[in-house]
């Protein structure tokens, strides 16, 4: 059975990795181990010890406080939301292209983008 603090550590890892447009096959090799390896730690499968956790921090650019961060302590790592929403946005590729593609562009046409977004969701 999956620990909830090592599903949680595992998205994060896997957040993380996709904000930095890095691969699994990319930090694998930063870190020093197989490929197969990065993807059981961010399921969850495979707990990340405090010296890999630091590696792999030390890879992504940030501490290793940065993957407990939202851990509640409570047994579901899960986040509710709309029904059509990931239940964990952070680990959802598609959420975050879009977060990516939205911050490149400029600021102004930027923000109205996100007015245009918040009428049609507020219109759905």
């Amino acid at each position: 059975m999956k620990h909830p603090v090592d599903v949680h550590v595992g998205k994060r890892i896997r957040h993380r990795r996709w904000m930095n447009g890095t691969t699994q096959q990319q930090l694998a090799e930063k870190v020093g181990i197989k490929f197969q390896q990065i993807q059981k730690y961010e399921t969850g499968m495979n707990r990340v010890s405090a010296s890999r956790l630091w590696d792999i921090g030390r890879s992504l650019g940030v501490p290793v406080s940065f993957f407990f961060e939202g851990f509640d302590g409570t047994a579901s790592t899960e986040v509710s939301g709309p029904v059509d929403m990931p239940s964990d946005i952070l680990s959802d590729k598609e959420a975050l292209e879009l977060l990516r593609s939205y911050y490149a562009i400029p600021e102004n046409q930027r923000r109205r983008l996100f007015d245009l977004a918040r009428v049609l969701s507020e219109a759905a």
